[in-house]
């Protein structure tokens, strides 16, 4: 049997994690050294950082002025809750899901007896979009983590809905266009594609989705951490930097500093220049390459940040799905143990394969060094079968 030789190239770091997801490029410790550490959240200090959060965020994003900008608790999931919690039930709802965070909305509007079409799609594919009625509220997801499956345009949404729109941006702020007409509700994490840290979401309003905070009274009970207004009146308070419960001002810190370095580049247009080249070079490489191909089927809809890949040699997928599962947990795990992929293992439920983070904070050379490294693990693996 010939074990197949190493590469002699290696990544220069090879953390491709889709969440948390890598660092900045030359991120140390000293990044956080101007943290409010040790003050109180609400105190002028503590709050100042907070608000700066939120105001680099809008310039960086291009956020409408009218638009309100707030921190949230629970990471992008909290963000997404607290919409859905406080703003559903006005109206009949399509959710769009064909991955697994989707599917959770799906199963959240269950919980809340929500008046519901669920629209569905297997990994690798979208659901019909053009199925969203214009008098019901939209709930998708932008750009599916674990699918790497991404909408390819904000057509389908009615200019004139009546409905409001929710858009779970998670994996595509920063790294994907996002049109601020057809999203009313827009949430994010900083642990995604800025490489920030866990626990805290970001929630963007617009005037619609605000008017459906002051117009409609869900008739449930709204956890303390879910509640947007008070009195009727959305609580501006949240969107100007004094949050409902206790942010971390560390973290607070490493997302401004991310930020900070976001603006030094050029902004979102350097940010979504460098995802698409790093997805790119896994897109030439996937090209020439047997044996191996994208989950998602359409080149339209294939995403820049979490590029999702399957196995397509007949040498595995000839295998039952119980050995093929196995094959690739041993091909991310072989990536892993020589320090050239971590982290880079297809999602508990998605199909087996990679996935390989592609967003602004990597760098197209360390991606580039990679894919050698595959080949030779594939092979290695290969060669075992036999």
């Amino acid at each position: 049997m010939n074990t197949p030789a190493k590469p002699a190239l290696r990544p220069a770091d090879p953390r491709f994690s889709s969440g948390p997801t890598k660092k900045r490029p030359g991120w140390t410790t000293d990044a956080l050294k101007d943290a409010a550490l040790g003050r109180s959240h609400r105190a002028k200090p503590g709050k100042a950082k907070l608000k700066e959060a939120i105001d680099r965020t809008r310039a960086i994003l291009g956020v409408p002025a009218d638009f309100k900008i707030g921190i949230v608790p629970a990471s992008d999931t909290g963000a997404i809750e607290m919409a859905m919690w406080s703003m559903l039930g006005a109206r009949p709802v399509d959710i769009f899901a064909w991955e697994s965070f989707g599917e959770e909305w799906v199963t959240d509007a269950k919980q809340l007896k929500l008046d519901f079409k669920a629209h569905t799609a297997g990994y690798g594919a979208l659901p019909d979009l053009g199925a969203a009625r214009k008098d019901a509220d939209i709930i998708f997801t932008q750009n599916g983590t674990t699918s790497g499956v991404k909408v390819p345009n904000f057509d389908w949404i009615a200019a004139d809905r009546e409905g409001i729109t929710i858009n779970d941006a998670t994996s595509a702020v920063f790294a994907q266009a996002i049109d601020w007409s057809k999203c009313d509700v827009t949430t994010f994490s900083w642990q995604k594609v800025l490489g920030g840290e866990g626990a805290h979401g970001m929630l963007i309003l617009s005037p619609r989705a605000i008017a459906r905070l002051e117009s409609y009274t869900p008739d449930r009970p709204l956890p303390k951490i879910f509640r947007l207004t008070k009195k009727g009146k959305v609580d501006l308070e949240i969107f100007e930097g004094s949050t409902i419960n206790t942010p971390s001002l560390l973290a607070t810190e490493d997302y401004i500093d991310a930020l900070k370095w976001a603006e030094s580049l050029g902004g979102l247009e350097a940010l979504q220049a460098r995802a698409n080249a790093n997805a790119k070079v896994l897109a030439d490489w996937v090209a020439k390459t047997d044996g191996v191909d994208f989950l998602a089927a359409d080149a339209a809809t294939r995403s820049n940040t979490s590029v999702c890949l399957k196995v397509v040699d007949a040498r595995v997928t000839g295998l039952s799905e119980e050995a093929q599962a196995e094959f690739a947990k041993k091909l991310a795990a072989l990536l892993e143990k020589e320090g050239v992929g971590l982290d880079m293992g297809s999602y508990r439920s998605a199909p087996p394969g990679l996935r390989i983070w592609c967003g602004g904070t990597i760098e197209a050379s360390d991606v580039a060094a990679l894919t050698p490294w595959i080949e030779w693990a594939f092979a290695t693996l290969v060669s075992e079968l036999s």
